[in-house]
């Protein structure tokens, strides 16, 4: 086994995962104090025909000719609240993930990887991946689907779930391979016992 390798790369995952949680309390911070507009895409009116003017928009709000850029002058709060939904849940997703990689890998260093405290932190950061990647779609969606009825209400716009899915493969995988070293710890230490 490259211990080397290891243990550079758990410095580097753990250096990502804490530029990742700077990152999130830097965006949010920021946004929010913030006093410019706010703006969010939306497909909602992708396939219709409008005439200038005819979206039902709020006040202060502008659309894009194809309607499906919306700008509101002098958010409120919730509406930049909701911005920020669109941003920070995969930027704390992706910092508590590569800080739970960071401790997977620092397990492997100390204690060798096949032992049954890598089985539970792989088995760990399977759980996490696997829900907290559809978590943070949703509430992405929700975020987003929020600023669109805010800014133009228009029944039928309900949220979606938005972001990379097939992360929820990879979060089982880990799930299933978690599982399988823990039954390899376990026969390995009932042979040791045996003998």
């Amino acid at each position: 086994m490259n211990t080397r390798l290891t243990r550079i790369l758990a410095s580097v995952t753990f250096a990502l995962a804490v530029l990742c949680g700077l990152a999130f309390v830097g965006t949010g911070v920021t946004h929010m104090l913030d006093d410019g507009a706010v703006c969010v895409q939306t497909d909602f009116w992708r396939n219709a025909s409008l005439a200038p003017g005819s979206l039902p928009v709020g006040k202060g709000v502008e659309a894009s000719s194809s309607a499906s850029r919306l700008c509101q002058d002098g958010p409120s709060v919730g509406q930049r609240a909701a911005d920020l939904g669109g941003e920070l849940p995969w930027l704390l997703f992706g910092s508590l993930a590569l800080l739970l990689f960071s401790r997977l890998l620092k397990a492997v260093l100390s204690q060798g990887p096949f032992t049954d405290a890598v089985s539970q932190r792989l088995s760990v950061l399977g759980w996490f991946v696997a829900v907290g990647t559809p978590l943070a779609g949703l509430v992405v969606g929700w975020s987003q689907s929020w600023l669109v009825g805010s800014m133009a209400p228009v029944v039928g716009s309900g949220p979606e779930v938005a972001g990379p899915q097939v992360l929820v493969l990879a979060g089982l995988a880990a799930l299933i391979m978690g599982k399988i070293m823990r039954e390899g710890v376990r026969m390995r230490e009932d042979l040791e016992g045996t003998i």
